[in-house]
């Protein structure tokens, strides 16, 4: 984890209500949604384009990958359209936790947006993982997402 980042404490985390539901992004490599089809459960797509429309109406978790240099280089890590999808003060206070893939050659910055949009929402960081992500990924954000909505 780098050392500029500050995880949520777990007594600020607000659960979701309603159904599971995630928002991604994947860029045209589709790794993210390629990992999205194999959760297999509700989601939305943010756009490419940077100006996108996606506007939410429901509480969710966001899986975004990581565009990051490594070392003590942050800056860009989050992607833009995924920025600009959170600069909607309604889509930012319906996300309530991050999930981050990313480049373990990376070091330190491996799926450092996650702790980026964690910290600056104040949302939990849920998971990370590499690039694609494991079968075992797969099934542990599937538990993961259904332990997070329990009540």
């Amino acid at each position: 984890m780098h050392k500029d980042i500050v995880m949520v404490s777990s007594d600020v985390v607000i659960k979701p209500s309603g159904n599971i539901h995630v928002v991604y992004f994947s860029s045209r490599s589709n790794n993210t949604h390629r990992f999205i089809e194999k959760l297999a459960i509700d989601n939305s797509r943010i756009p490419m384009e940077v100006e996108n429309k996606l506007r939410m109406d429901r509480d969710y978790v966001l899986i975004t990958p990581t565009y990051a240099a490594g070392g003590n280089k942050i800056e860009g890590a989050v992607p833009k359209p995924v920025i600009n999808f959170l600069n909607n003060e309604v889509n930012r206070n319906y996300c309530k936790g991050v999930i981050a893939s990313g480049n373990t050659n990376f070091g330190d910055t491996f799926a450092i947006a996650g702790p980026i949009i964690s910290k600056k929402l104040n949302v939990p960081l849920l998971y990370q993982f590499e690039l694609l992500g494991t079968a075992g990924d797969v099934e542990q954000v599937k538990q993961i997402l259904k332990e997070f909505w329990e009540k």
